[in-house]
């Protein structure tokens, strides 16, 4: 009877056990994004730390590229979106509801490269960047790249372009760089997260390209800074419109974000390439969350909750994974577009 009696005790301990399991699981509020591969590596962090903040809270996130992120968002089969380049008016007219731009940090598109021997720091100016992916500019010892690189001895070999095959906010801002310094750029190719490219071989994802530079000896292409130096890739010190060759590190990227605080729109929508600013690095952005203006309340508030942390504690983890934190007095004024959303009634209650 004893025996019995043990068992029945230890089934409904049990019982309880797995009822209480799943009363925690249904109270779990699963939030899901996508977007943006150029801020994941951060945003991977962000996700796991909040976690330890708010465990009823599951942030799913996948990083499919911006141009993705903008189609899942506005069609409303995700609750946050993820971009590098700000949303077009046009696309903004055409979403069912009113959408709010978060900047979240600003990073560095950087271009990489692999020449064996030659550490990061190769020097290139913005007109020689452009006719590299012009395809214009074919060899590495052509002599206007040597010019800027006195003592380095260059091979003789082919440049191999390598850029996305992906819509990508990455190339976005490459883009938008390209076209303010070049009119030939400009006129023949344009700005846009997906462009036609005069030549180049396509790798999907910032990790593609970066495995696609690590793989191919005399290559060239972009990435997002962290993925050059997970990948232990060189990259340039780009000739900005100082006439300074500048590396991305923490304060140029944020001299970059600061040239850009006095005329910053209420809608945080602008673009921060090739800044006059002595000292900015040349190819810096914002990188932006996609909320709804208005939210249901359960999923709202726990969104809410984790913008404002993003903003405070979670600022911390950008350096760590080079990236910039926005400047203080940028921080302040996005909390209050944040608090400003308007949660509505979940259709249960």
């Amino acid at each position: 009877m004893r025996r019995l009696v043990s068992v029945l005790f230890g089934f409904f301990s049990l019982s309880s056990v797995v009822i209480m399991i799943a009363v925690a699981t249904e109270a779990a509020t699963l939030i899901n994004g996508a977007g943006a591969t150029f801020p994941f590596p951060l945003y991977s962090k962000w996700f796991a730390e909040f976690h330890k903040v708010d465990a009823e809270v599951e942030i799913n996130y996948q990083s499919i590229g911006s141009g993705g992120g903008i189609r899942q968002f506005t069609e409303h089969t995700i609750d946050f979106g993820a971009t590098d380049i700000p949303m077009t008016q046009e696309q903004l007219s055409k979403a069912h509801s009113p959408i709010l731009h978060i900047p979240t940090v600003v990073g560095a598109v950087v271009l990489t490269y692999n020449l064996p021997g030659i550490p990061s720091g190769l020097k290139l100016s913005s007109d020689v960047i452009s006719e590299l992916f012009l395809g214009k500019i074919k060899t590495w010892s052509d002599a206007r790249i040597a010019q800027m690189n006195p003592g380095v001895k260059l091979p003789n070999e082919p440049v191999t372009i390598i850029r996305r095959s992906d819509g990508s906010g990455t190339t976005a801002i490459f883009t938008d760089y390209l076209t303010k310094v070049s009119p030939d750029w400009k006129t023949r190719v344009g700005t846009g997260t997906a462009v036609n490219w005069p030549v180049g071989l396509g790798g999907k994802g910032n990790e593609g390209v970066a495995g696609l530079i690590q793989q191919t000896p005399g290559s060239l292409g972009y990435t997002e800074l962290v993925f050059a130096k997970i990948n232990h890739l060189s990259y340039v010190a780009i000739k900005n419109q100082a006439g300074e060759f500048v590396e991305p590190n923490l304060n140029s990227v944020t001299l970059a974000a600061s040239s850009a605080i006095k005329s910053m729109p209420k809608d945080y929508r602008t673009s921060i390439t090739n800044p006059s600013l002595k000292g900015a690095y040349p190819i810096s952005a914002f990188t932006y969350l996609l909320v709804h203006e208005s939210m249901p309340k359960a999923k709202g508030e726990k969104i809410i909750k984790f913008l404002h942390w993003a903003l405070g504690a979670g600022q911390q983890y950008a350096q760590k994974l080079y990236y910039s934190p926005l400047p203080p007095e940028m921080i302040s004024k996005v909390n209050h577009t944040i608090e400003a959303i308007h949660l509505v009634p979940d259709q249960h209650e």
